[in-house]
């Protein structure tokens, strides 16, 4: 197990922290972090692999972050996490047998119309108004939670943002919508992560520094949310979601 430079380890350590405060709050932390892996020099399939590590500390801390404040619908998110799990591992599986590449167009359109939606209901997510479930609501949860999870172990940009649209159609808040979509995209993250380490995808000496990195960012991340609110989640997620339209956009194009 080889590490980075003290140049290069520098440069992810610092990657690490600011993809991982911004993922904490409303995702999109691949389009930081995975770039930097690029550029330190690992080829795309062990990036990939690698980014996982880091994204699965993350989450694992913005999660705890978010469940000691009270943030966290526990009940609700223990039923979905073993569904986003088990879609994470059947899509990670399923980029083996074909490419993703054919879901970009369609990505792009989605998360358009999510930034769209968001900022024409002004005052959506400001407060909680969320009911316990009907029976129609639960099963459209619990398939929605299966299908996300199977597309970010697919192809994965823009999970961060379509968690946390889920649970603002369920009635949460800015802030506890980012909560519970934290545990989700741990779930997620977790199943791709074991996959490609059975695949032997993921470097250690690179993953490690920057996933530390990326524990301390989600933890300052996951902080400023619960203090600052609405007020800070709700631009924060239409600036990021507009990134990801773009990236996703220039990829398409180029």
């Amino acid at each position: 197990m080889d590490f980075p430079g003290l140049d290069m380890l520098l440069f992810l350590i610092i990657s690490g922290f600011i993809a991982a405060f911004i993922d904490s709050v409303v995702g999109g932390g691949g389009l930081i972090s995975l770039p930097a892996l690029l550029m330190a020099g690992l080829p795309p399939s062990l990036s990939l692999g690698t980014n996982k590590l880091g994204s699965t500390m993350s989450s694992l801390t913005s999660t705890a972050s978010f469940l000691f404040s009270g943030k966290i619908k526990l009940g609700l998110v223990l039923a979905l996490f073993p569904l986003s799990f088990a879609g994470s591992v059947l899509g990670t599986y399923t980029v083996k047998l074909m490419p993703p590449e054919f879901l970009k167009p369609i990505v792009v359109i989605l998360l358009f119309l999510v930034t769209i939606y968001t900022l024409l209901k002004k005052n959506w997510g400001k407060d909680s108004v969320y009911r316990p479930l009907t029976a129609w609501k639960k099963v459209g949860t619990a398939a929605a939670a299966f299908i996300i999870g199977f597309y970010d172990g697919f192809f994965g940009p823009g999970t961060g943002s379509f968690l946390l649209f889920l649970f603002l159609l369920v009635g949460f808040d800015f802030v506890s919508a980012s909560a519970n979509a934290k545990v989700l995209n741990l779930a997620s993250n977790l199943a791709s992560l074991i996959t490609f380490f059975l695949l032997k995808s993921v470097h250690i000496g690179y993953g490690l520094p920057m996933g530390l990195a990326m524990i301390a960012g989600a933890l300052a991340g996951s902080q400023v949310a619960i203090r600052q609110g609405a007020k800070y989640v709700k631009p924060l997620f239409i600036i990021v979601t507009l990134l990801l339209v773009g990236k996703q956009l220039w990829d398409l194009l180029h």
